[in-house]
């Protein structure tokens, strides 16, 4: 969205409140009731005027969400649990069984405190008449900048947008294997599977709400369980099978090698725990808000701690430093035989196919919001003909841009992971902690004022460091296409 769209918002913000009716809080984010705990309150004269037009409804109205703690639970463990967690055992690789495991418990320790401050901060702001539904404004709130909105609004938008290209081409990368698996000499090209991906993703984002994927998201936490189960399986009937590699635990023998390395794991497990919708989602929540987030929390990183340490143990135990970035890789080798059953392979990538779709449709919610706060009209019905011709016009453009990059761009997947550096780490890490520690202002004494302090340090530089990290490897995403490529030479080989 360009800048110009969210400077409009400044002539709006001195109207009455009927008159800057959110379409986006209204319709996409489901901010439609009112909230009994909030008192109407004066709009704070230090927030931004762009950022002013949602929260003049917010704070004056009232307004709230309608999900229960355990929806925003799916939409959390859909936002963070994907086919991500392929690459762990290659997270692993990278230092070793007792580093890599330590840096895999103190990220998730790390993300859980940081979500559960951004919680407290949106709380903290909602008992005192600021209920904000979009992380773009409660930044620009808390921490009174006109910059820090749009350094908000364009790294979510990279992200979202990133994550949307990528979930088409990956979902196109599964759709091509399970088509080459069973017609080798079939004419349908890579292009093709992105068409109908896309297609697919234009008829269910005609669904209004973020509220309304409940039901798709809390399937998708079950695929996650799935093809985890299915993944973790496979790893272990690989290594314990003939044709295995040879298990080597091993570091590199250069002290550089295994510092890049290390931090290139830390950038991958930042970016496997990140998600950059955390005040989106909450502000899904039926009112009060207030602690709701927390068990919503506790449900996703139960999901957590179940799919991302199977895979990790198992798919490094069984390929060790041998393990390729995506475990997939490594139980369909270049050479040889599958490492694993084709209809255990067959339905993983089946179960990674359909999660994909509710990935997709999670991560374009912020671009819809967008879209809509400034084309729809809050005062008329969302299935009315002036709101859901824009609607569908203008989602289907977006996904039909997104398709459009994924089709130019099939290597694009190997640049997510700089993507996912630079964007989750300071809306995840960095943010959090510097937001609470001006919302709530602990003593600057205080043990946890100078914890906060020394994580926003950290993963700041860590997020540098593993940004350029992550350059050359292209590691951090779960690209399938080599596996597409090898069917490819297998089907003209004749093999």
């Amino acid at each position: 969205m360009a800048l110009a769209a969210f400077d409009a918002e400044a002539g709006a913000a001195a109207k009455p409140a009927a008159e800057v009716a959110d379409a986006g809080a209204a319709f996409v984010l489901e901010s439609k009731g009112r909230c009994p705990s909030v008192s109407p309150l004066p709009v704070p004269s230090a927030l931004p005027a762009r950022a002013m037009r949602g929260l003049i409804l917010i704070c004056g109205l009232g307004w709230s969400g309608s999900g229960t703690w355990w929806h925003a639970g799916f939409h959390l463990t859909t936002a963070i649990v994907g086919p991500t967690v392929l690459t762990l055992p290659y997270a692993l690789r990278g230092m070793g069984w007792a580093l890599g495991l330590a840096a895999l418990s103190v990220i998730g320790a790390v993300t859980f405190y940081e979500y559960s401050l951004m919680s407290r901060v949106l709380d903290h702001c909602e008992a005192r008449g600021r209920r904000h539904i979009r992380f773009r404004e409660l930044a620009a709130d808390v921490l009174g900048s006109g910059w820090m909105f749009y350094f908000v609004v364009t790294v979510q938008t990279a992200i979202n947008t990133g994550v949307s290209i990528g979930t088409i081409l990956l979902a196109a990368d599964c759709l091509e294997i399970m088509y080459m698996s069973i017609s080798p000499d079939g004419p349908l090209k890579l292009y093709h599977f992105i068409i109908i991906v896309a297609v697919a993703l234009a008829f269910l984002s005609q669904l209004p709400s973020f509220h309304s994927l409940r039901h798709i998201n809390f399937a998708s936490l079950l695929l996650s369980l799935g093809y985890t189960i299915l993944v973790s399986a496979a790893c272990i009937g690989a290594g314990l099978s003939k044709d295995a590699p040879v298990k080597d635990y091993s570091l590199t023998s250069s002290k550089s090698d295994r510092t890049f390395n290390a931090f290139l794991s830390i950038s991958i497990l930042a970016s496997v725990f990140g998600n950059g919708i955390l005040p989106e989602i909450q502000a899904t929540l039926a009112p009060p808000a207030a602690g709701k987030m927390m068990k919503a929390l506790m449900l996703c990183y139960s999901v957590i701690v179940f799919a991302f340490y199977l895979p990790s143990i198992t798919g490094y135990w069984a390929f060790g430093s041998k393990v390729q970035s995506n475990v997939l890789k490594s139980l369909m080798p270049d050479s040889g035989p599958a490492l694993a059953p084709t209809w255990l392979l067959g339905l993983t990538v089946l179960f990674v196919l359909l999660q994909l779709l509710a990935i997709g449709l999670v991560y374009s919610q912020v671009a819809y919001e967008i879209m809509e706060k400034n084309s729809a009209d809050a005062a008329q019905g969302r299935f009315s003909r002036r709101n859901l011709v824009p609607r569908l016009l203008l989602r289907t453009l977006y996904l039909a841009f997104c398709a459009f990059m994924a089709a130019m761009l099939p290597f694009f997947g190997d640049i997510v992971g700089v993507v996912g550096a630079v964007g989750f780490i300071p809306l995840d890490f960095v943010l959090p902690v510097v937001m609470y520690n001006i919302a709530l202002a602990p003593p600057k004494r205080s043990p946890l004022f100078l914890a906060n302090t020394a994580l926003m340090v950290v993963f700041s530089g860590v997020g540098a460091i593993g940004a350029f990290a992550s350059i050359p490897e292209h590691t951090s995403c779960v690209s399938l296409h080599s596996v597409t490529i090898k069917l490819r030479m297998e089907r003209d080989a004749g093999i």
